[in-house]
């Protein structure tokens, strides 16, 4: 039994309260000191009987969260106080009413948002996230502070989350992933991003995340050398001109580094910009640009730029808000440095997102500083209607994509996301003009209405009166306004078929024994391989799906089922497999996969996206028509899957078992040396048992270039051809290929 010393908790308990009123970023009148107080001195009574799983007070928990929302988020009291009372209606007696009674009707409706998004029903039969996502996500539409506070209570759930069982941080942490870290993104609050990244990582992919965190440490001093070498070069120049600045050195995040290591197939070593330098300077208003473009003069005066990586987002900025001049240029011994320019106002408006906005507008508000954040995110809650894995995918897309600056006829700027077409271009003009639209020119060529748009791009729309939206559009355009749009316009008369669909669905399924429910829907746009439900109704109306069609479906659903349970049943591992479970794997050629707590021989196939091979790091996942796919579980598709259907996750564990063989498909580059070839052949077949089933080579002005498709018995022969292969001379690089 652990002792608790009272009176040192109180005592620490005290000093946290004094903590959050010193380091909040707003300044806060003694009305406001006065609500804090009465806010924490409620939420120390209501939690006092509460201990964390950690052993200690609960308190410590609400106060922790108020302190982000102070300083890292920058809000004001009304959000501190609803922070420090945000788990006391969910997790104790006490009513929104009495929050009301206490305080504000405001601060109620905040408290309110935030029990809702907690107490959502727990329906393990449809995607519990995504509905809890959806449910989350339309808050919004009550008070964007809602969503602020509920990322510093995820923010600190993450920092605290070591003593979890190991399920649960997978779950939590793929969660933050794919939806808290995108929001935090989206709203321009970069250092929230990167914390929820960085330990999402941890949690889903520890191996890596502390490989990478031990590459940091060792090479941190030679970094902070390289560094301070460029600082001091740019530091004596900025001083002769007289600029008031600091320089700070910025690691690049773990998560970051992470994908880059995965985007571009690379080791840790072959990602070189892995800091930034970033100069901050001191401004009036009025020089703020003029001195920005000083500074990049300054830098590139001494270190030769990448013109193709300059990033002026001072002249245009970031629809989060985000301003800032990014110049990549060739450091000392040939390395890429990305140097960082902000004024102090644009430091703090990239650090706190809008609270730092409406700090900079005269007479501005809080209030009326959250509310352009709102309508940031409202667009893409326009559409509620479509199921809610559908409606998540949709908004996520909306929240992560990178930005291009594109223009009007008229030479007007407008952002528009990553990967955008000519015809989202016309309906971020107007709704109106999108419906119309005919045909577009882009830099004064008629180019097709799914002509995808680059910085730059001067774009002008042709309408026509007697225009209207096709299906088809909705595969010519990316942004989730002009879908919601074209699929307003298709659904006045798909929705009236749909309705009559709907009801002839219920029927035709009823004479199945099938009665119609979000699963069932969920299970047949699936089945169809449709994208929403609307898609599902509008073909059952229109006779596309046919009586045979469902039948198929009906008599699939209780296979997968009966099947599912009378492989459980019947194979039941074997003494030799249960003694080979318990002993140590000492043997190489583990290649039989178990399931489940039980290690249950359960029929699976390996899912062709991660395309997985014994001593993988795998799961398993119940999918509607296939049975159990096995994914790797750095998969691209696994944080989707955990995030959405925790609950048809399955574990998985190779053990040791019969010869089975599988197929690798191995690139190798290098310089075309002389005998190559017969080299890397003779180590594949020769010196390791392996079968090569297909094998292409190519040169190029001095480059090989090799891809060899490999039959292999597990994940540790492999592993060891691979290594041998690098030996080969003239060999620069081996990657193992993934089908995307």
């Amino acid at each position: 039994m652990i002792e608790i010393d009272l009176e040192k908790e109180n005592k620490a308990i005290a000093q946290e309260y004094k903590e959050l009123l010193r380091i909040s970023y707003q300044t806060l009148t003694d009305d406001d000191k006065k609500l804090i107080r009465k806010a924490f001195d409620v939420a120390v009574e209501a939690h006092k009987d509460q201990r964390r799983k950690s052993g200690e007070a609960y308190i410590f928990h609400p106060i922790a969260v108020a302190k982000i929302v102070a300083s890292e988020i920058g809000l004001g009291a009304t959000s501190i106080a609803a922070a420090l009372l945000h788990d006391v209606v969910e997790d104790t007696p006490t009513t929104v009413e009495d929050i009301e009674r206490m305080f504000n009707p405001k601060l109620a409706q905040i408290v309110e948002g935030l029990t809702k998004i907690a107490l959502v029903q727990k329906d393990l039969n449809i995607s519990m996230q995504a509905e809890n996502f959806r449910k989350m996500i339309l808050t919004l539409n009550d008070d964007v502070r809602v969503i602020l506070i509920k990322l510093a209570d995820r923010l600190h759930n993450m920092q605290t989350m070591d003593s979890m069982r190991e399920d649960k941080q997978t779950k939590i942490a793929s969660e933050t992933l794919y939806i808290y870290a995108p929001l935090a993104h989206r709203l321009g609050l970069y250092n929230i991003k990167s914390k929820l990244e960085d330990l999402g990582l941890k949690y889903t992919e520890p191996a890596i995340y502390n490989e990478i965190v031990s590459k940091l440490k060792e090479t941190k001093e030679e970094q902070d050398d390289y560094i301070k070498s460029i600082s001091d070069v740019i530091k004596k120049s900025l001083d002769e001109e007289g600029v008031e600045y600091i320089i700070k050195g910025r690691p690049k995040s773990i998560y970051s580094i992470r994908r880059k290591m995965h985007a571009q197939n690379v080791s840790f070593e072959e990602v070189y910009d892995k800091f930034a330098l970033r100069i901050v300077y001191k401004s009036n208003p009025h020089e703020e640009k003029f001195i920005a473009w000083k500074i990049y003069s300054i830098v590139t005066d001494h270190y030769r730029p990448s013109p193709s990586r300059l990033r002026d987002w001072i002249s245009s900025p970031k629809s989060t808000g985000y301003e800032a001049l990014h110049i990549t240029v060739m450091g000392p011994k040939g390395r890429w440095v990305e140097v960082q320019v902000r004024s102090e106002r644009m430091d703090e408006i990239a650090e706190k997102g809008y609270a730092a906005h409406y700090k900079y507008k005269n007479g501005a508000t809080e209030e009326s500083g959250l509310d352009v954040w709102l309508n940031l995110l409202k667009e893409a809650l326009e559409n509620a209607e479509t199921n809610a894995v559908d409606f998540v995918e949709d908004f996520k897309m909306n929240l992560y994509s990178k930005e291009i600056f594109v223009f009007t006829p008229k030479g007007e700027i407008k952002s528009l996301p990553k990967g955008a077409t000519s015809l989202d271009f016309a309906f971020s003009i107007h709704s109106e003009i999108g419906i119309r639209t005919r045909g577009t020119r882009v830099n004064g060529k008629l180019v097709p209405l799914n002509f995808e748009l680059k910085s730059g791009d001067q774009i002008e729309v042709i309408t026509s009166q007697h225009q209207k939206p096709t299906i088809n559009w909705l595969d010519y355009v990316t942004t989730s306004r002009a879908k919601t749009k074209i699929k307003n316009v298709l659904n006045e008369n798909t929705k009236k078929i749909g309705e009559e669909g709907k009801e002839l669905l219920t029927r035709k399924l009823k004479h199945l024994k099938i009665t119609l429910s979000e699963q069932v829907i969920n299970e047949l746009v699936n089945f169809f391989k449709l994208k929403t439900s609307l898609d599902l109704f509008y073909r059952v109306g229109v006779g596309a799906i046919e009586n045979q069609q469902l039948k198929d479906y009906a008599a699939q659903k209780s296979n997968t089922f009966i099947n599912f349970f009378k492989n459980k049943m019947k194979r039941s591992p074997s003494s030799q497999a249960i003694e080979d479970i318990q002993k140590p794997i000492i043997s190489s050629n583990y290649d039989m996969l178990v399931f489940g707590k039980e290690q249950d021989k359960l029929d699976y196939k390996l899912s062709p996206c991660c395309n997985p091979i014994p001593g993988d790091d795998v799961f398993g996942f119940v999918t509607i028509n296939e049975g159990i796919k096995v994914h790797k579980k750095d998969c691209p598709n696994a944080i989707g899957m955990q995030s959405n259907y925790a609950y048809r996750i399955m574990t998985a564990k190779w053990i040791d078992s019969s010869q089975e063989e599988f197929k690798a498909i191995i690139n190798v580059t290098g310089m075309d040396v002389l005998g190559l070839t017969n080299q890397l052949t003779k180590v594949i077949s020769n010196n390791m048992h392996v079968n090569i089933q297909s094998i292409a080579l190519s040169t190029d002005a001095g480059i090989f270039h090799g891809q060899v498709t490999v039959v292999v018995q597990n994940n540790t022969i492999l592993k060891k051809m691979i290594s041998n292969i690098k030996k080969i001379d003239g060999v620069e690089k081996v990657t193992r290929e993934y089908k995307t």
